[in-house]
């Protein structure tokens, strides 16, 4: 076996400016993390994770979703990712709730990013909407937090990792983001420091997703 192939493979997909996938990416390069990044699929045309990808060599793969239904676009991704061959994959930016099309290949292996607590603000535009609710007076904390997607609900997975955020009354929308993008990078490398090929190392977090996929209460 050769140096390094103990390492985990890790296939990010993205929609979007991809700097969460530039600070993993960078993190695995450096050897602070022992994982592989082999390679990025996006789903939209001119992201900016696509020139990251090609910045930073990581293969790259574009496979537009428009003009495809959502069971035939999620065949087509579940076939280009098994290309990679990862051990996992991780949502960091991704734009589109996957499918059981999807999801039944890679049991339990799928973990996404979202800029929020769990069961605070899931879907779009997240660090907007909780900056906006603490200036309405409707609470000062918001969060990360990175969790298992096992089925098609919306940011709802058993969570693995969550980190909370004091909202500071005078930042703007630009300060806050600033803070909270830098939150989310501290969490995928810590993320990516518990990834091995063959399980993560937090069993209780595991063990809570494989109930959920099997039914068991």
């Amino acid at each position: 076996m050769k140096q390094g192939d103990d390492k985990a493979r890790v296939l990010v997909l993205a929609s979007g400016n991809g700097s969460n996938f530039e600070h993993l990416a960078r993190a695995a390069n450096r050897g602070d993390a022992p994982i592989e990044v082999v390679g990025l699929v996006c789903d939209r045309p001119g992201a900016g994770c696509l020139e990251r990808a090609r910045d930073l060599e990581v293969p790259d793969l574009l496979l537009p979703a428009e003009g495809r239904n959502r069971r035939d676009y999620d065949l087509l991704l579940a076939e280009a990712a098994g290309g990679f061959e990862p051990d996992w994959v991780l949502l960091l930016g991704w734009m589109r709730i996957l499918s059981k099309v999807f999801l039944e290949g890679f049991g339990g292996r799928v973990i996404n990013l979202h800029p929020a607590l769990p069961g605070r603000f899931p879907g779009t535009e997240a660090i907007r909407r909780a900056w906006s609710a603490a200036r309405a007076g409707e609470g000062d904390t918001t969060g990360a937090m990175l969790h298992f997607v096992p089925d098609e609900g919306v940011d709802t997975g058993p969570a693995i990792i969550v980190r909370t955020l004091s909202i500071d009354p005078r930042d703007t929308l630009a300060e806050f983001e600033g803070k909270m993008h830098m939150l989310e990078h501290e969490l995928v490398v810590e993320l990516a420091m518990r990834l091995r090929r063959d399980r993560l190392d937090d069993e209780s977090a595991m063990t809570a997703t494989k109930r959920r996929q099997g039914g068991m209460a």
